[in-house]
């Protein structure tokens, strides 16, 4: 009988462990669902939404609105740090005018065309086949056997859809796209369209000499060409997809500056508080069935332990925040570029923690601050020897000198990796060609080849 008890309770206190580390390395939105999940798996549970703590609250709104403040010194840093034209502000851009789907806008625009039926039928099919990017990725043999028609009938469609806005759209590749674009124009880029119809996989590799050789036209003329085909929009229908993919990220944590010190703020207002009913412990304090006594007594054991896992993780957070803040000051002060190395090990020992309870404290959450929502991890990266003041630096911050060596180079000779090593090795950084390749196409960007301009 002991032996069986000790091993029920050596179960329950390892499913309590589980539990434990689960709750920890769930983010705000993840914690915000598995609340409501207990809330009707537990009858004892009361939640309350959107609750505040009275005393912060208005300082947290105040905090956060001075954040927005912000925006203008943030946009102002992104430019200068990535340029108008990155692609990392093209992701973050999408269309204001999002009421109006892909599908609807097609078919809009065909409400004056006098449609059979069968035309209705096969064009509302193919609209509706469009993937993400606006391209048919339906086989035109299969829509033909699925209307019970002839493959000329179903191309006529195709072509009174491809006459429509955006220029390209219900392409079934991207060569097909760029040619109805050329072909729309006043004054049709001959030269262009040879380009796309014979050479696009010469061009994806910026290999403009074996165009112009093949073509047997002049390197300018080959450059304006590409150029003009690099204006086209390989992507007809990602503005009126873009909504329906966008991910918001709510932050965890908020990282404040005042006058002198900064404030760490958790962002608990984005998940329910978990209470125990009144009724319930009345109940038991009331006397009752023993099997419901023992019901009643083991749902609220569980829901306060819930409570002091979600307690544990937010002191856990508050405590990785802070490690975090103090030893990367120079970051929040000053921005991207100022990280110093950190590694996980470094925080569990300011802790007094083992390194994986911090692993799972940052998992999948997010910081804001004056310059902008970073993932936690963002903020740990290992170090690299290097000369410069006998310190050592981040991954970051030789990426940010690979980038100025390539920014300083000229265009028409760019420079291989082999010369970014060998530029850096004079900079004080050391590592190697390979090394160079990974954080250049992890920066997205080309290798010498196309990078070279002509």
């Amino acid at each position: 009988m002991d032996i069986r008890l000790s091993l029920t309770q050596n179960q329950i206190l390892s499913q309590k462990m589980i539990q434990s580390m689960e709750i920890l390395q769930m983010s705000c939105q993840e914690l915000n669902e598995y609340i409501k999940e207990v809330s009707l798996e537990n009858p004892v549970v009361d939640i309350e939404e959107g609750y505040e703590m009275p005393d912060k609250a208005s300082d947290l709104v105040r905090k956060l609105e001075w954040l927005d403040s912000l925006d203008e010194r943030n946009r102002i840093y992104s430019r200068q740090e990535y340029g108008e034209d990155s692609e990392d502000k093209q992701l973050m851009d999408y269309s204001e005018n999002v009421g109006e789907e892909l599908s609807e806008y097609l078919l809009h625009q065909l409400l004056t065309q006098d449609l059979t039926d069968l035309q209705y039928d096969v064009i509302h099919f193919m609209v509706y086949s469009l993937d993400s990017k606006g391209y048919m990725e339906e086989d035109l043999a299969d829509i033909a056997r699925r209307f019970d028609t002839d493959m000329d009938f179903v191309e006529e469609q195709l072509k009174l859809l491809q006459s429509l806005d955006p220029p390209g759209v219900c392409a079934r590749n991207l060569r097909e796209c760029l040619l109805i674009q050329l072909d729309r124009e006043k004054e049709p880029d001959m030269t262009a369209r040879k380009i796309v119809s014979d050479y696009l996989e010469l061009l994806a590799k910026n290999q403009l000499h074996v165009i112009s050789r093949k073509m047997k036209r002049p390197i300018e003329e080959i450059s304006d060409a590409c150029a003009h085909i690099r204006e086209l929009n390989p992507k007809p229908g990602s503005g009126f997809d873009a909504r329906g993919n966008l991910k918001y990220i709510t932050p965890d944590v908020t990282v404040v500056k005042l006058a002198d010190y900064y404030e760490i703020l958790l962002n608990e207002y984005t998940y329910p508080r978990v209470g125990i009913n009144h009724f319930y412990r009345q109940v038991l304090e009331g006397g009752t069935s023993k099997e419901t006594e023992n019901y009643i007594a083991d749902k609220i054991r569980q829901a306060e332990w819930i409570q002091n896992c979600i307690g544990q993780r937010n002191t856990t957070l508050m405590r990785v925040s802070k490690c975090i803040v103090d030893y990367q000051e120079p970051f929040f002060k000053l921005g991207t570029g100022h990280m110093k190395p950190l590694r996980l090990q470094d925080v569990a020992e300011m802790m007094g923690v083992h390194e994986s309870t911090v692993s799972r404290a940052i998992r999948d959450k997010y910081l804001q601050c004056a310059w902008g929502i970073f993932p936690m991890n963002y903020f740990f990266s290992k170090s690299i020897s290097s000369k410069i003041g006998g310190d050592k630096i981040t991954t970051e911050q030789v990426k940010k000198l690979i980038m100025d060596i390539i920014d300083e180079e000229d265009k028409k000779k760019p420079f291989s990796d082999r010369v970014i090593t060998e530029r850096l090795v004079e900079r004080g950084v050391k590592i190697s060609r390979r090394t160079v390749a990974k954080y250049r196409e992890e920066m997205g960007i080309k290798d010498a080849g196309g990078r070279k301009e002509f």
